[in-house]
């Protein structure tokens, strides 16, 4: 029996029910859960910024090892949660000092006790789920030591950024286009193919077929990369065989980056779609020391309301330990225009936090070899989505935006600029791919993350060594002026124009000015 003692809330973790969603009544409290705690580091991470604004030769990274020693959790801080554990009936499943964290299993009982929440069954449109309301709460003393906890609530997360083709009568196209044949339009540099890089991406659901890869690679007379799929949380590659669902979108991020990028290696982190499993397969990639990622890509998102501070501040921490070790993230700024499928504007989280290359969308209208016309995607009207971007309402404008000319928040704060880059994102002008054994045309900034994943796979092969954590070089020149900047077409409520934009970020890349002014910064 758990002693009695003071108890505190944590910070941050309060948590309301889905909109719209009903209680249908208590949770078996015999059930058997898993939840991960997440502490504090032993060190912060003053020197992020001096990384991102110092020349890429000169630069410094961590190892994961190396990290791991110097920010990773303490000793004591594990052994505290330990524990707690036992205290309270339940079992230490798993304990990453470099991931800082401990994951516990349990009852859903022992859970209650020991977090004070009770927990209950809800549905929701878009399923049912356990979820939890109010604050979760700890004993005072390792209150601090406890940054979140997260799995006591398994409600999804997020949703995936990618378009299917609709095929509507008299609609205007202007053509699919190979990934390869996206490429040459933006100049990426030739010569390379992503050799001694790995490719991390993350996946909340569905899976790839080998023969799928084999087929499109092969039809692209390309060597079919090497692919890993990494489990997380109990996630794994599970084709559902709906090309239309979240295979569309796993099929797509590996056909697009492995066709950019071939000879680098491609791990693809499944986990399940709630917050714990976002953020798990987020710190098992950037700590990945088997497959050791310089670059990860992430198509998955929400609202940034839709995130519990405690799961925001944890993932944007993760995505900033990556930036030391010289891992890029860039992720989706989403596929619903400038409300990103709310009632007002806002914007897609990850790709808000200021540690992400925010990849916007584009609809791009070829003639032979060049770009005729580029322009923000979006097609609302017809139902196939616009490309995301706006201001962050939570994460401060950093730095390397203070020149960009962002406009205030809706809430009037002095936020975070999303996107930072853009590419081909509109389905009308999307990738040809290969998905359950179909041929389809998929658009969405899904595709744009790792397309850009690609073409910095074969930067840093030329450069001989990471960009990493490289936005505040972005928004400098002579980086900056090597983009395409995109001044025609909006997202709803942002127009696109001249210099940065919150519909296509700096704009699109020039992949060949891109990697020379690099090696020169």
């Amino acid at each position: 029996m758990a002693k009695s003692r003071d108890r505190v809330e944590l910070k941050n973790s309060v948590r309301s029910p889905l909109p719209n969603g009903k209680d249908i009544g208590p949770i078996d409290l015999n059930q058997q859960i898993e939840v991960t705690v997440y502490l504090r580091p032993s060190a912060g991470l003053a020197n992020t910024e001096a990384i991102g604004k110092t020349p890429i030769s000169s630069r410094t990274y961590l190892s994961r090892e190396e990290f791991a020693g110097t920010h990773g959790a303490q000793a004591e801080d594990i052994q505290s949660i330990r524990a707690f554990a036992e205290e309270y009936g339940l079992r230490v499943v798993s304990e990453d000092a470099a991931r800082r964290m401990v994951k516990l299993g349990g009852t859903v009982e022992a859970f209650n006790q020991a977090f004070g929440t009770s927990l209950r069954r809800y549905q929701h449109a878009s399923g049912t789920y356990r979820c939890r309301t109010g604050a979760v709460t700890v004993p005072a003393e390792i209150a601090d030591v406890i940054e979140g906890v997260f799995g006591l609530d398994n409600r999804p997360q997020a949703k995936p950024h990618f378009r299917v083709r609709k095929r509507r009568a008299g609609s205007q196209t202007g053509g699919s286009f190979s990934p390869l044949q996206v490429a040459d339009l933006y100049n990426f540099p030739s010569g390379f193919d992503g050799s001694g890089q790995c490719i991390g991406i993350i996946e909340l659901g569905g899976g790839y077929k080998t023969a799928d890869l084999t087929s499109f690679f092969n039809a692209a007379g390309i060597t079919t990369p090497k692919v890993t799929a990494v489990a997380v949380d109990g996630g794994k590659n599970s084709p559902t065989g709906d090309p239309n669902g979240a295979d569309g979108e796993v099929e797509l991020d590996i056909e697009v980056a492995g066709s950019i990028a071939p000879g680098a290696e491609i791990a693809v982190y499944f986990a399940p779609n709630t917050d714990q499993g976002f953020i798990d397969a987020i710190t098992t990639a950037v700590h990945d020391t088997k497959n050791k990622p310089s670059i990860i890509s992430i198509s998955w998102g929400g609202p940034e309301s839709s995130w519990t501070a405690q799961a925001r501040d944890a993932l944007n921490s993760a995505c900033q330990a990556a930036a030391t070790m010289g891992v890029t993230v860039l992720a989706a700024s989403g596929d619903d225009g400038a409300t990103d499928g709310t009632s007002s504007p806002t914007v897609d989280f990850p790709a808000s936090s200021p540690y992400v290359i925010g990849c916007g969308g584009t609809k791009i209208i070829a003639s032979g070899s060049s770009i005729s016309s580029e322009q923000a995607w979006n097609e609302l009207s017809a139902n196939e989505g616009a490309t995301g971007g706006g201001v962050s309402e939570v994460f401060a404008l950093p730095d390397y935006q203070s020149s960009a000319k962002v406009p205030a928040a809706p809430n009037a704060f002095k936020g975070r600029g999303v996107p930072d880059v853009a590419g081909d994102a509109d389905p009308e002008t999307g990738y040809d791919v290969i998905v359950d054994g179909q041929q389809s045309v998929i658009g969405g900034t899904s595709a744009v993350a790792p397309l850009w994943s690609g073409l910095l796979a074969r930067i840093n092969q030329a450069i001989g060594k990471n960009v990493g954590y490289v936005n505040p070089l972005l928004y400098a020149n002579p980086a900056e002026s090597t983009f395409r900047d995109i001044t025609s077409g909006s997202n709803g409520d942002y127009s696109a124009g001249e210099g940065w934009d919150a519909c296509t970020g700096l704009g699109s890349p020039d992949g060949a000015k891109l990697l020379s002014a690099l090696q020169g910064m």
